[in-house]
């Protein structure tokens, strides 16, 4: 019985080998056999010519490459070992061995087509952008405010509950950009996926949050305005039932733009300083191209929740206090819903929010410390004192 196996399965690799090379040999010797001859169900036949096509075209392109290469060496002004590498220090950092003619050093967020012509996929081009941290139990408020921004904008949402299909029985949502990870934070989004080499196209960046009125809010007047008052970092007004926390982010009624502002006693030892002047706060910023790129270098990757980055917001501008202000005629509605709160953890018997908050806290004594020792070593470094200082 061994024996006779044995032999069978011998006679099963022969026949394999056989018609491995016959098929081979039936390539070589007939190439042009139009395979749709054969009766094959057309799915079939079809998949075999594309596969057939994808090889011309690659040894199409293969031959086209080496002709070039040869080119070279069949040069008689020069030999091709004497021709020089590239290798442009000019270049961006690692791509220094590519021609400069083919190095693309920025991108964008506008969707392409996967067919074609590439020059016809963009019927537009919007010049801002807006981002909204959000969660489905906000969806209706989202919406409002959404329509608020005319189509000049490209629309960015950061989904922190994981829900996005959800959102597709609104007409905008299906052309804007949905990104979703869980429990993250506007500003775990805004280092990760707003790069300043990736919305280098948008004149100005919204980085919202999700509970703000917009009744009285228009996006594209309130751009006339900022570019009137030369505003590089803005918010808009601020109304609440609620108490304000920062007296520079409350709407003057009776202003279109203001800049500074006088705080409880004590703020403010400068008054071209924050909290009184060169200050908005993180739930409504607004930034130009420029300024946004200084920003998203100042956000620290662990460092989620932002508190006390719009108290540094002033060193991404010069002179902050005249280039950092609030849009007064068009104000918005602070609804102070803690939804992202609810996305926290309870520890030993502490609700969510309350450990949301302890780590809001935390991070705003970690940042501010970071960023004292940053500017110490540097004036250390030049040999100068640091401000504020001793040796």
């Amino acid at each position: 019985n061994g024996t006779r196996r044995s032999k069978k399965g011998m006679k099963l690799v022969f026949s394999a080998v056989v018609g491995v090379c016959s098929g081979y040999l039936f390539v070589i010797f007939f190439p042009a056999f139009n395979i749709t001859k054969i009766n094959l169900p057309s799915s079939v036949a079809s998949y075999i010519e594309d596969q057939s096509a994808g090889i011309t075209t690659t040894r199409t392109l293969l031959n086209h490459e080496w002709t070039s290469a040869n080119s070279h060496k069949d040069n008689s002004d020069s030999k091709y070992d004497e021709i020089p590498k590239i290798y442009l220090s000019t270049n961006p950092k690692g791509t220094e061995r590519l021609p400069p003619g083919i190095v693309v050093p920025e991108t964008d967020l506008y969707p392409q087509r996967s067919w074609g012509e590439p020059s016809e996929d963009l019927t537009s081009q919007p010049r801002y952008l807006v981002t909204f941290t959000v969660g489905i139990a906000q969806k209706a408020n989202v919406d409002a405010a959404v329509k608020k921004f005319s189509d000049n904008f490209t629309i960015m949402l950061f989904h922190y509950d994981g829900h996005t299909t959800e959102w597709d029985e609104f007409e905008w949502s299906k052309r804007a950009i949905h990104v979703s990870v869980r429990k993250q934070t506007k500003w775990w989004y805004a280092k990760r996926f707003l790069h300043p080499d990736v919305v280098s196209r948008y004149e100005y960046i919204f980085i919202w949050d999700e509970d703000l009125g917009v009744e009285h809010f228009n996006a594209e007047a309130y751009i006339e305005i900022v570019r009137k008052h030369g505003l590089e970092i803005s918010q808009p007004g601020l109304e609440s039932d609620k108490k304000i926390a920062w007296r520079m982010t409350k709407r003057h009624s009776d202003q279109e733009v203001h800049k500074e502002t006088k705080e409880r006693p004590g703020w403010c030892t400068d008054p071209h300083l924050p909290p009184c002047a060169a200050f908005v706060e993180i739930m409504a910023t607004v930034f130009s191209r420029n300024a946004w790129r200084c920003v998203w270098y100042m956000v620290q990757n662990d460092l989620v929740h932002g508190w006390g980055l719009d108290l540094a917001l002033r060193r991404c501008v010069e002179p902050a206090h005249e280039k950092i202000g609030v849009v007064d005629a068009q104000w918005i509605v602070h609804q102070a819903i803690p939804s992202l709160g609810n996305q926290g953890k309870a520890v030993k018997g502490r609700a969510p929010w309350k450990g949301v908050k302890a780590r809001c806290n935390l991070e705003w004594g970690m940042f501010r410390s970071r960023l004292a020792d940053a500017e110490k070593a540097y004036y250390l470094e030049k040999g100068i004192t640091p401000p504020n200082s001793t040796r």
